[in-house]
């Protein structure tokens, strides 16, 4: 079986602040959009935020409780572009959960989480490579 995710959805509370956060804060553009959700079209994959309501309904959930253990990351190509991507993913509506600093196995990385409280890890490891199409390759 082929090694691959489709799709990320993410559940939100406010389409417009999620928004901010993904269309300013990171830069992403939209492929689709409307009153309960939006599509980014991703290197390989989409990332979607949908109105959490609206994401229950399709999965016939009544709720989540609980909280997720999960990060995302987004690598970046030097230590400048961690702490500018983090200073502006807070500037638009982003929490800073840790700052940027250097973890054991070297780069710099720092967390932060959007409006609904999903975690994003701001990376940079001198030990993947990003090629031009933002894919990144493991390395050690």
């Amino acid at each position: 079986m082929q090694q691959q995710i489709s799709v990320i959805t993410l559940g939100i509370e406010n389409l417009d602040q999620s928004r901010r956060f993904y269309q300013h804060g990171f830069g992403w553009k939209p492929v689709f959009e409307d009153a309960d959700i939006s599509f980014y079209q991703m290197n390989g994959f989409v990332l979607g935020t949908w109105l959490k309501g609206a994401l229950l309904d399709d999965m016939q959930r009544p709720a989540i409780t609980g909280a997720s253990a999960i990060s995302l990351a987004h690598n970046v190509a030097n230590e400048d572009q961690v702490r500018n991507l983090m200073d502006r993913l807070r500037a638009n509506g982003g929490t800073v959960l840790r700052p940027a600093d250097a973890p054991p196995y070297g780069g710099l990385r720092g967390y932060v989480a959007d409006p609904d409280g999903h975690a994003w890890e701001i990376a940079w490891n001198p030990a993947w490579a990003i090629d031009a199409n933002g894919h990144v390759t493991f390395g050690v």
